[in-house]
């Protein structure tokens, strides 16, 4: 295996000028540097990451927490999260991803393990999780949920506005009876999108009808079934907010399977916008919620606090956007 020693020898300077190099220190000038690193290339070196951790007093890894990844997270959520740290995040870390509710304590969870964290986080479980990252001084950011916790950088997307916009369109078009499949229970997502549809409705002086409110999970199943509740009412709603597109384009499936259309018979709008949602049949219209944009932001922010740079905390909101598509129909006013 090559060490340092071996390309300081080649290079015939020290073993400190060589790690100096290596780690891009200004303090070396840039004729030395390029011969070392082009030296350190011809030899195939590659870092002991395990040495380099010791010395200082680093272990190189970064943790992605979600709340949990077996329960309420749809695989396009999980998918844009990673992509998006994924494309922030260099080489010299590794990324360990797991959900919290993997764990029965977080004794295993300390700045030996981890230089800084990331939390994706969906429910107010997770406070005692962020509590303890607190305590033990780890580097921090959260994502996806507003925290009261004012000494933290949280980044996330105004859910509730989103909604809100998504059910006034329906309105819009002539809607007045107007169903909702709410997310996974105990999820501020979920209650963030809720509040957003029934601020719509009172914005607009439509009753709120307590059936037309169907308990969903955030997958594909949750949302056929709620839709076969809400189609099974003495006067079954026009039109249906979905709190996620999964659940949606569960929905659209009963009601293809109750041999009623979309969206001459129900109109759909989901809420998410992953990859799916423009290739259903008709496309999807929805409400986009930049997961992987919040990630990306949010990985920036941890790699400066990690670099040394002074983080202001802050709350950072993320605009959602209606994406018009195929899925709601104008219905004539009375």
């Amino acid at each position: 295996m090559v060490t340092i020693k071996d390309i300081a020898k080649l290079a015939n300077v020290s073993h400190t000028t060589v790690s100096r190099a290596l780690n891009n220190s200004p303090l070396i000038k840039e004729p030395t540097k390029k011969k070392i690193l082009e030296i350190a290339a011809q030899m195939n070196y590659t870092p002991n990451f395990n040495a380099k951790s010791l010395v200082k007093q680093k272990s190189y890894t970064i943790g992605l927490f979600y709340t949990s990844i077996s329960n309420g997270t749809s695989p396009s959520f999980f998918a844009d999260t990673l992509k998006g740290v994924n494309s922030v995040i260099s080489q010299e870390y590794n990324l360990f991803v797991r959900g919290i509710d993997d764990y029965s304590d977080y004794s295993s969870i300390g700045r030996q393990r981890y230089d800084g964290i990331l939390l994706m986080s969906q429910s107010v479980n997770d406070n005692a999780f962020i509590y303890h990252v607190m305590e033990k001084n780890i580097p921090f950011v959260v994502l996806n949920r507003d925290i009261e916790e004012k000494n933290i950088i949280n980044i996330l997307s105004d859910d509730k506005e989103g909604a809100r916009q998504a059910v006034e369109y329906l309105i819009e078009h002539g809607h007045s009876d107007i169903a909702i499949i709410e997310g996974k229970q105990g999820f501020k997502s979920s209650q963030q999108r809720k509040e957003g549809y029934i601020s719509a409705l009172i914005q607009h002086g439509i009753q709120i009808r307590s059936e037309y409110s169907a308990s969903g999970n955030y997958d594909m199943e949750s949302g056929y079934r709620a839709m076969e509740q809400l189609l099974s009412l003495n006067t079954r709603p026009t039109a249906v907010f979905c709190s996620n597109d999964d659940m949606a384009i569960g929905a659209m499936n009963a009601i293809f399977a109750n041999e009623l259309k979309v969206p001459d018979d129900v109109s759909v709008v989901g809420f998410d916008d992953i990859g799916f949602a423009q290739y259903t049949m008709p496309r999807l219209t929805t409400v986009k919620r930049p997961v992987e944009q919040i990630s990306v932001e949010g990985a920036k922010k941890l790699l400066s606090l990690l670099n040394g740079n002074e983080q202001r905390k802050e709350k950072i909101l993320a605009n959602t956007e209606l994406m018009i598509r195929d899925s709601v129909k104008t219905l004539a006013k009375c």
